[in-house]
């Protein structure tokens, strides 16, 4: 894509984020009890933004590099709403396991057997590609390790942002590849609806699980024997195409704080009690709770590494929802019967990239001073804080599912800056 197009694109995003400040999120239930305050305003907001950042730090240091693994599908090619849907839920279940199941299986009961099986080509098409994605992140976390615990090659000063920032948009560009082919797929589906099929979607309301029956899914769900990641992928196509559907833009372009910086293990330390349990309620304020109170543990010199990262970030993450907006308009095209153009949703999501990158290698450089100043008193604390008494993390995850094999990673001293070399005949 022509690097001035993408700037312009940005330009135009930025612009249209001031406005977007302005305007209550769609789809919101207005004066019903039990509707949630999220909004990508408070996302961004410094509070959540530290808050966030800090409970990363806390599972991080307290963490190992299997944990930091872990993170849950719906965190790559999350272009289409889902995020936003469950997060200002009325009936406060979009924490739930239940919640994706209820809507995908609304979605698949409506959609016939040719519809139902372009979700299920599409998943067996690409859970290869997700798998792929997933273990791409693991060199990036264990550069991430070796700076936390100093295990950095002879003679080099550390992290190499450069680096970071590039393999980081490396990874996003491989997502935003895919989430254009679901774009795709996701018009085909659309455009093929029956009046019958939409009449029942719209009795659906976007952020109401109420609105939702509830689904015999055993008759719906893939032959036994699939392998897991197909499964998860024909779940998630079917939730999602529900939330790109009854959704919008500002559904679209929304993250949760914790969108950024996936690679220290935050999902893994929030998520794993939750694990095998159909009905468990995660609950929303753990992540603000816990963050906080790391940072009450920490003396005034530690507390600065991480509080000073809001004002440092605030441009990139100006950015991001910029890039995200981009990102979103151009995915939701197919809805109108558009064509989306591949090539800009590539570049824009490089750019994306680069910008997680700018972010996570501030929260790493932050975290490993912290970790290196603490005493075994604060690590006591913090251990405790974790609160995982009883679990042991595997030495991978794709994505939630455990990797037992032995990790073969590739030499990541390629992260680091290179020792520095000795001119001879100065000191």
């Amino acid at each position: 894509m022509n690097r001035d197009l993408l700037i312009t694109t940005l330009v135009v995003g930025l612009s249209g984020f001031s406005a977007l400040a302005q305007l209550p999120p769609p789809h919101r239930p207005q004066g019903r009890e039990g509707a949630q305050q999220y909004s990508l305003e408070q996302a961004v907001s410094d509070q959540a933004q530290l808050h966030t950042i800090a409970f990363s730090g806390l599972a991080f240091i307290t963490g190992d590099f299997g944990a930091a693994t872990f993170i849950p599908p719906g965190k790559v090619c999350d272009f289409f709403g889902f995020q936003y849907m469950r997060d200002i839920d009325v009936a406060q279940k979009g924490h739930n396991p239940m919640f994706l199941d209820r809507v995908a299986g609304n979605v698949l009961k409506t959609l016939n057997d040719e519809q139902r099986q372009t979700f299920a080509t599409m998943a067996r098409r690409e859970a290869e590609q997700l798998n792929d994605l997933a273990r791409r992140r693991w060199p990036l976390i264990k550069a991430f390790c070796r700076e936390l615990n100093r295990e950095i090659p002879t003679g080099s000063q550390g992290l190499n942002k450069g680096a970071v920032v590039q393999s980081v948009g490396d990874l996003f560009a491989f997502d935003a590849e895919l989430s254009y082919a679901r774009a795709v797929v996701y018009g085909k589906i659309a455009a093929s609806l029956t009046p019958e099929q939409k009449s029942y979607l719209a009795k659906m309301k976007f952020g109401d699980f109420n609105t939702w029956p509830e689904v015999d899914m055993d008759q719906y769900k893939l032959p036994r024997g699939t392998d897991k990641l197909v499964n998860v992928a024909y779940m998630t196509y079917a939730s999602e195409f529900f939330s790109w559907y009854a959704g919008s833009i500002t559904a679209d372009t929304y993250f949760c704080p914790e969108r950024h910086g996936t690679y220290f293990g935050g999902f893994y330390m929030k998520d794993m009690p939750a694990m095998g349990k159909r009905n468990y309620d995660i609950s929303t304020s753990l992540t603000g709770d816990s963050g906080k109170t790391f940072l009450e543990v920490l003396t005034d010199g530690q507390r600065r590494n991480i509080t000073t990262i809001p004002d440092l970030q605030r441009q990139a993450l100006t950015e991001i929802v910029a890039v995200r907006r981009a990102i979103a308009t151009e995915l939701r095209k197919p809805l109108k019967g558009e064509v989306v153009a591949q090539e800009k949703v590539t570049a824009l999501g490089r750019r994306y990239g680069e910008l997680d990158g700018e972010l996570s290698y501030q929260y790493a450089v932050a975290f490993a001073k912290v970790n290196r100043s603490l005493t075994d008193e604060q690590r006591k604390t913090l251990v405790k804080l974790r609160n995982l008494d009883g679990y042991t993390s595997a030495p991978a995850y794709i994505y939630s599912t455990p990797v037992q094999e032995t990790i073969q990673l590739p030499n990541t001293d390629a992260f680091f800056f290179p020792p520095k070399k000795v001119v001879e005949g100065r000191k």
